[in-house]
């Protein structure tokens, strides 16, 4: 019975180990593929950065008013696409032009000032020209007056030295007639004619003496005559250059009023432009507070625009991923409410980590200190003309993939 049990048993031992062989050879083959797909899923992850801690930005344009004003009227709405130039919000305009209106009128004023003192620069110079020209004439009359005195004196000099002689000639003939008369020997009538010539000498002698000093009077009178008319001429001379720079002062003051009031006109007809408010840039309206018959302060915000045509991603990588990051390089961009893929490129790092750049930055001055990978902002630039690029808004989720290989 023995003997022919062991080829029983023979039988029903061998499925048994083919079964477990066979559970082996499945089990090292999953291993296999285990650790062939790790592999390579760890040579692909190595080419990769990623994070799931980044968002859309986008620049939110902040519209203010510019001068005080009323609203009376808003053509805008939240979420309204604008392109630049667009109307948004005029204020009420009538202050504005009422002082543009004075502004122009004061320019106005200016500008005729000018045109009424331009013509007394010429006119000034003219008139110093001939107050001179005037004194230097008077002086050449007061100087050919002064010469034909002196002739004059020359002359009376002559002729009272000449009438001194005929009257010491005819004073020595009455003396003589004097004593001949006392002895008879001429006539009575012969001394009384040499008599009569004798005073008649000695008056005309007094005549020539008065002529002489009245003609030294006439010299002084002349030379004062001379000195005034150098005088005035020195003074015209001197006065000539300082009036004609006051002219020119009092000129030049006016067309600087004329400069400042076209500057009011310039600043009251960009105030007045300022009342009607357009977009400087396009995009989409949000945060709108403007409200017609609501009085706005200069700067106060009115609404924003965000620029949709300008977007990029701000990624937050922890700083251990950072050291293969570069400008330049390839991204795959995942936008979750989309979920669609854009392409980018790494356009720059930020030059800070996130919480240097806070608000509050942390500081540790309790020596407590806990070491915390710190993130730091990577900005990404989607690629021009991409199909969806429209539909982006800023503050979506995104998971960028930086290629850091090959």
């Amino acid at each position: 019975m023995t003997v022919q049990e062991e080829p029983a048993l023979a039988v029903e031992k061998l499925p048994v180990t083919r079964g477990r062989g066979r559970a082996f050879l499945i089990f090292f083959i999953i291993l296999g593929v285990i650790a062939i797909g790790g592999l390579l899923f760890w040579l692909h992850a190595r080419q990769f950065e990623t994070t799931d801690d980044a968002q859309v930005g986008a620049h939110l344009n902040a519209i203010s008013a510019r001068v005080d004003g009323t609203i009376v009227r808003v053509y805008v709405e939240d979420n309204q696409t604008v392109k630049p130039g667009d109307s948004l919000v005029d204020l009420d305009p009538r202050d504005s032009q009422v002082a543009l209106n004075q502004a122009l009128a004061q320019l106005a004023e200016a500008r005729s000032m000018v045109s009424a003192q331009q013509p007394n620069v010429p006119l000034t110079t003219f008139e110093n020209a001939g107050s001179i020209s005037g004194g230097e004439a008077e002086v050449a009359g007061a100087q050919a007056a002064l010469a034909a005195a002196r002739r004059d004196r020359e002359s009376l000099a002559a002729k009272l030295a000449q009438a001194q002689a005929n009257n010491a000639r005819a004073q020595a003939d009455l003396s003589r007639y004097k004593q001949l008369i006392a002895k008879e020997e001429v006539s009575q009538q012969e001394y009384d004619q040499i008599a009569a010539a004798a005073k008649a000498q000695q008056a005309l002698m007094a005549s020539s003496e008065a002529d002489l000093e009245a003609a030294n009077h006439v010299i002084d009178q002349r030379r004062a005559q001379l000195a005034q008319a150098e005088t005035k001429l020195a003074q015209s001379r001197h006065s000539a250059p300082e009036q004609l720079a006051l002219r020119r002062a009092q000129l030049a003051s006016q067309e600087a009023s004329v400069k400042t009031a076209e500057v009011q006109v310039e600043q009251a007809r960009l105030k007045l432009g300022y009342t009607h408010i357009t977009a400087p840039i396009g995009g989409i309206v949000m945060k709108r507070a403007a409200e017609v018959g609501a009085h706005v302060a200069a700067g106060q915000p009115l609404l924003t625009i965000v620029q949709i045509d300008d977007l990029w991603v701000t990624a937050n990588f922890k700083e251990t991923q950072l050291r293969n990051i570069r400008p330049g390089q390839s991204v795959t961009l995942h936008v979750d409410s989309l979920n669609e893929d854009f392409a980018g490129y790494v356009e720059n790092i930020s030059g800070s980590t996130g919480a240097v750049s806070s608000v509050l930055p942390p500081e540790n001055a309790t020596g407590n200190y806990v070491k915390i990978v710190q993130r730091i902002p990577v900005r990404i630039r989607f690629k021009k003309d991409q199909k969806g690029l429209d539909r982006l808004r800023p503050g979506m989720s995104v998971e960028p993939e930086v290629r850091i290989g090959g």
